[in-house]
């Protein structure tokens, strides 16, 4: 199946491993990034919309139809960070282009990166885990053909990448360690990137997306792809 995705977020880490993966895919056959700021990434399948107020996108609807994918990679870190300005940023925001697009395009895959203890109850203790439970609750209630709201937790970067917060930078020798030790609580930006596709490609029984789907997913995605090239062999 070829896709044509919407990527958010690509001047943040995980939006730009995203993008990574997906230029690199050879089922992806176009991409449309929307920033704030130009991602920097330049390659013959990527198009790049600069788009200043991600509280209102009706000045662009007319360039978002026709695709077959979205993923929602927009976000910031709920450290410092007020209820309201959060909420803003991680649920209003999402939702004024999800709306749009699922309106233009109702055969679409969306795919969100929440993340790991999320409240869908809305009740959590924890603000971050109410807000992004309440974004994903209202994604899921969209008409759109396949909604996948993915939760990954401690996320090793992709090598090469420029995003990858200093966190992560400085926890990227022992993420390996890590992995091993809590295994349901580590992924990589590259099974991030394959899980999303292969969702949109074959869809999943689970629609909420923990750190072992993720994984399980990206492993199908790599697995088809050698399949592939030991049949162009």
């Amino acid at each position: 199946m070829s896709i044509k995705a919407i990527i958010t977020g690509s001047t943040g880490m995980v939006g730009e491993g995203v993008l990574h993966e997906s230029l690199n895919h050879p089922d992806v056959e176009s991409v449309l990034v929307i920033n704030r700021k130009t991602c920097g990434v330049q390659h013959p399948k990527l198009t790049e919309i600069i788009h200043s107020d991600f509280s209102d996108f009706s000045s662009i609807e007319s360039e978002l139809s026709g695709y077959t994918a979205a993923f929602l990679c927009m976000g910031i870190t709920s450290f410092r960070a007020s209820e309201e300005l959060y909420t803003h940023i991680t649920h209003d925001m999402t939702l004024a282009l999800a709306g749009p697009l699922a309106k233009l395009n109702p055969d679409m895959t969306l795919c969100y990166v929440s993340g790991a203890g999320t409240d869908d109850t809305e009740r959590g203790r924890m603000m971050w885990t109410r807000v992004k439970g309440q974004t994903e609750n209202a994604l899921l209630k969209l008409p759109l053909k396949k909604a996948f709201m993915f939760r990954p937790g401690l996320i090793q970067p992709t090598k090469g990448l420029s995003n990858a917060y200093l966190f992560y930078k400085l926890m990227n020798p022992i993420i390996p360690l890590l992995r091993k030790l809590f295994p349901k609580q580590v992924s990589s930006l590259e099974e991030i990137g394959l899980a999303m596709i292969q969702v949109t490609q074959e869809g999943s029984n689970k629609q909420r997306i923990e750190v072992l789907d993720i994984i399980a997913l990206a492993n199908t995605q790599l697995n088809k792809g050698k399949s592939h090239d030991k049949m162009d062999n």
